[in-house]
């Protein structure tokens, strides 16, 4: 049928998606590997509050940890990349297998300390990408009534970073009456959805940590590294 007929598609890299490459022969045995970011550098802050919360959860539900502190974090472009608080984060970034995102609200928007950690975060860092198939859990608290104008522009940021945020999301109301004298937090429906959470990115991160390269292999880059090597073949053949 002429319908078949895809006349801007190079057919010999355009591939449609096996099954069995999404079950992996071998699947990894070790604890997913997980980075928690929070966008707050206050004493009592409530979204590092949150954060640690979400580290216990995480450790009881068999991941390892590594919480990031943004304090003496540079400016984005306000310091060289190998000032240690960036090659820090960018490590751990490159370590995780999954991650999450954890800011207050401020102005109706996440917290210029949750997007600086971000934006220190390249895309990629030569042939390597440190976010991209990675999962990722977005959180946010509020001073006032619950709202979701900060996870809602995480979100968006996951997505441009190129990883795969799971549905369920948190949003703690008034969360200065969440926590306790000791920084835990009281038993809740909140709590309960932070539960759920990370529950979820745990699932997500055994899901799919082995076949992340598979699920974000594009045809797009597959055409246009073919097109670079055939550029280099022609370039080696007429200088010889």
């Amino acid at each position: 049928m002429t319908d078949d007929i895809l006349p801007n598609v190079n057919e010999a890299l355009f591939h449609v998606p096996a099954p069995d490459r999404l079950i992996p022969a071998a699947p990894s045995r070790h604890p997913p590997r997980i980075l928690l970011l929070y966008g707050s550098l206050r004493e009592r802050s409530y979204s590092r509050l949150l954060t640690l919360e979400a580290e216990r959860l995480l450790n009881r539900l068999g991941a390892e940890t590594r919480v990031y502190h943004a304090d003496g974090l540079p400016l984005p472009d306000g310091a060289p990349v190998d000032h240690p608080k960036v090659a820090e984060l960018r490590e751990l970034a490159l370590w995780s297998e999954g991650q999450v995102w954890c800011s207050p609200e401020r102005h109706g928007a996440m917290s210029a300390v949750m997007k600086a950690q971000i934006d220190w975060i390249p895309l990629a860092l030569g042939a390597i990408r440190p976010t991209q198939g990675r999962t990722l859990a977005v959180m946010q608290v509020c001073g006032g009534s619950q709202s979701f104008n900060a996870v809602n522009q995480m979100r968006i940021l996951g997505r441009w970073m190129r990883m795969l945020t799971i549905p369920n999301q948190s949003s703690v109301a008034k969360a200065y009456q969440e926590f306790d004298e000791a920084g835990r937090m009281k038993p809740s429906a909140y709590y309960d959805r932070v539960v759920d959470v990370m529950e979820e990115l745990v699932k997500f991160t055994l899901l799919t940590r082995d076949i992340s390269p598979y699920l974000t292999d594009r045809y797009s880059e597959r055409k246009e590294a073919a097109e670079a090597l055939e550029a280099r073949l022609a370039l080696g053949s007429a200088v010889r």
